[in-house]
């Protein structure tokens, strides 16, 4: 997508996903605002990575994790997709391949903090999870130490169940025991 090409209005869900793929930047669309997110460094990638691993060895055959997976928060126009780090969806939504997720699928969703994502991944995510009603969200900090809190939603917004710089265990969605350390090279 090149600066020509960028809307001028609002956009649908349909507009969204008619938009061309784009293999240079990252979008999201919140209330139907196109955004454009820088892309995450070596080692945020590796951390996906690493998490995305050890939650794939423990997860319950019921439930699958992916990367960067369009989840949809609002499909009324304007529309609003999230781009999480990594979700946690069921097996059988994830093996009809789908272009994005629902949020009523989502089980988890997990961001992983870069500069300049911080106050986007501490504030107005954890505010539109909730408010799409996924069960589970996770912030991991890199910097200066990795550390993963782990939010639970209680009615209609999240409380901290758990934080972690070594070891990280919860029971839901899934019972997990996160080595926190071992996301960092």
């Amino acid at each position: 997508m090149t600066v020509a090409n960028i809307p001028d209005h609002l956009l649908s869900l349909e507009e969204w996903a008619a938009l061309p793929e784009d293999d240079v930047h990252r979008y999201e669309l919140v209330e139907g605002v196109l955004q454009v997110c820088a892309r995450p460094l070596f080692n945020h990638q590796r951390a996906i990575m690493k998490l995305s691993h050890q939650l794939d060895r423990q997860l319950p055959p019921e439930l699958a994790v992916a990367p960067e997976v369009e989840v949809v928060l609002e499909r009324r126009t304007p529309a609003t997709v999230r781009v999480p780090d990594l979700i946690v969806i069921p097996s059988d939504v994830a093996r009809t391949n789908p272009a994005r997720s629902d949020a009523a699928v989502v089980s988890l969703a997990v961001e992983v903090v870069s500069p300049g994502s911080a106050r986007l991944d501490r504030v107005f995510k954890l505010h539109e999870y909730a408010e799409a009603g996924i069960p589970h969200y996770w912030i991991v900090e890199l910097e200066p130490m990795p550390v993963i809190s782990a939010f639970t939603l209680a009615g209609d917004h999240y409380e901290l169940s758990a934080r972690a710089t070594d070891l990280l265990t919860v029971t839901e969605p899934a019972e997990l025991s996160i080595a926190v350390g071992e996301l960092t090279p």
